[in-house]
């Protein structure tokens, strides 16, 4: 099982959008509601890969609008990244989840390692369009998605690290979600923000070398 075969070849971000939902490439496609795929401009700057798409996003089918995206929008914000120029997407389309014993409410479940590589293609489709100069990991799912099983957020935090066989440069911090259930909420987001502001400066440092290229190409 993969994604290669429904992810269609040199298609624009619009495309890439509508064809993931015909995507069969593991099975979370059957309980789901629908596929959500990233949102943001086409030539972001940042590209944030979260997890994957919890009980808002799968009813709304858009990215990051729950509670851990509103933390992340109100984070960003702090750290001074403009949240509308970054393009945010979950290394996996489709929720997962177990229904609740009783009522209806839907547990999210981490997505398995074989979900997450079938995936993988959508995902590489968004950074070959987007082209970020910069990839901001939210946890150990959406980093091991691109950077290995081996690779520890806890160990590895903030730090700046090639994507294998990939031109972007990427860092590693937590995801929202866990900041919500951290004991010190306020400790755990501060360290967020602060994460986040290093990435921006990262950013800054990456497009101020891109300037300096062209210039001196010309």
């Amino acid at each position: 099982m993969g994604a290669e075969e429904y992810v269609p070849d040199k298609a624009d971000i619009n495309r890439l959008r509508k064809a993931v939902h015909d995507c069969r490439g593991c099975d979370l496609y059957k309980d789901a509601t629908q596929a959500v795929f990233g949102e943001g401009p086409a030539d972001a700057s940042v590209l944030v890969v979260g997890e994957v798409p919890g009980d808002q996003e799968d009813r709304q089918g858009h990215p990051f609008v729950g509670p851990a995206g509103k933390l992340l929008d109100k984070a960003l914000a702090e750290a001074g990244i403009d949240r509308t120029q970054v393009y945010v997407t979950n290394a996996v389309k489709h929720f997962k989840f177990k229904p609740a014993e009783r009522g209806k409410r839907r547990i999210h479940r981490k997505p398995g390692r074989t979900e997450v590589v079938a995936c993988r293609p959508w995902l590489l489709a968004e950074l070959d369009t987007v082209r970020p100069g910069l990839v901001v990991f939210l946890g150990a799912t959406a980093a091991q998605s691109l950077l290995g099983t081996t690779f520890k957020v806890t160990q590895r935090r903030c730090e700046v690290v090639a994507i294998p066989d990939r031109p972007e440069r990427a860092v590693a911090t937590v995801h929202p979600s866990s900041v919500l259930r951290s004991d010190d909420r306020e400790a755990a987001y501060r360290d967020l923000v602060s994460d986040l502001r290093s990435a921006a400066s990262v950013l800054s440092g990456v497009l101020s070398g891109v300037l300096s290229g062209r210039q001196r190409t010309r």
